[in-house]
């Protein structure tokens, strides 16, 4: 741990801060104590100075240390995702981002290095994970203020820890907020494999509704049906399966779906919306096609249906 020390005429008693290592013992001089600021180690980041493709706007850079003050933790980053989100913010085209330039990352867990005076309720050593999420977390250290992080159970897979504050909490809050949802009833969604979908599937299954979940035509499709239907979806079909006239008699015994949920957009958002019954609801969360959402003129005639689309991190963070 790096410290600054300062001459100052006051007296001081004792450092303002608790360390995982100490410092080296302060030379004194005659009628005044030295006084020492906390700093962070330097860290290693991913910044980008400017938005364009990630390949190549991101460097890896060493960052100096930073003065760690009586309200700050700060946090040696252990794990931190990279989400399609995160790509969008690099190149500009996420509407919540932050100003350039600017560190990667907008999740991740990590250990608490050390403390400012002010700081109760955490010691070093402990876990934490950046609640709301925070723009940064692409680094080895990382300081912020104690309202920032939340202490989490050290025995949670690192992986899952560091992942649990964006994708868990939007399949949540998808499952809950647009339609109100009893057991039996069904879900459709396109982008199953992703970490949205899987959590989708796993709480609808809890909850005991069914999930209907379309994937991208790919090689080893059979080995990630069963997976997915491992984590408790009842049906799973590719896109080229829904190249039917009626996809819903596919269906068997399933109720037609009264919530879908698209990630993709383009023609997998149209499957989504044919499985839906009258008067459903699509909530719409991201497009990794970068096609735009269509639909029928018969779905605009014959059924009475609520498109519900936008980006839900901003509204999510009331809820985090």
């Amino acid at each position: 741990m790096a410290l600054v020390r300062l001459a100052t005429a006051r007296t001081l008693y004792g450092s303002p801060f608790r360390c995982l290592s100490s410092g080296s013992q302060l030379r004194r001089w005659p009628q005044i104590r030295a006084f020492s600021a906390t700093m962070s180690p330097p860290s290693t980041a991913v910044v980008y100075e400017h938005h364009g493709p990630p390949d190549s706007v991101t460097r890896l850079i060493e960052l100096p240390p930073v003065e760690v003050k009586e309200n700050d933790v700060c946090v040696k980053m252990l794990a931190a995702p990279i989400n399609p989100s995160d790509i969008n913010r690099i190149e500009g085209v996420y509407p919540v981002r932050p100003q350039v330039p600017a560190v990667g990352g907008y999740e991740g867990v990590g250990e608490v290095h050390c403390l400012g005076s002010a700081v109760k309720g955490l010691s070093p050593g402990d876990w934490v994970i950046p609640s709301p999420p925070s723009s940064g977390t692409w680094q080895t250290y990382f300081v912020k203020e104690q309202s920032v992080w939340h202490k989490i159970n050290k025995e949670v897979p690192m992986e899952y820890a560091s992942t649990i504050t964006v994708n868990p909490l939007t399949a949540l809050r998808m499952l809950e907020d647009f339609v109100n949802l009893n057991p039996g009833d069904a879900i459709v969604q396109n982008g199953a494999t992703s970490i949205v979908g899987q959590c989708i599937i796993q709480l609808a299954r809890i909850r005991g509704i069914h999930s209907i979940n379309i994937i991208r035509d790919r090689i080893g499709s059979d080995e990630v049906k069963e997976k997915l239907k491992g984590l408790g979806a009842d049906d799973v079909f590719t896109e080229s399966q829904l190249d039917v006239k009626n996809v819903k008699g596919l269906l068997a015994n399933l109720p037609e779906p009264a919530l879908g949920f698209n990630c993709v957009g383009g023609n997998s958002a149209t499957l989504v919306l044919k499985f839906l019954r009258q008067g459903g609801t699509m909530v719409t969360y991201g497009g990794m096609s970068k096609k735009p959402v269509t639909a029928s003129t018969s779905s605009f005639i014959f059924k009475s249906r609520s498109f519900l689309e936008g980006i839900l991190a901003a509204e999510m963070d009331e809820f985090r």
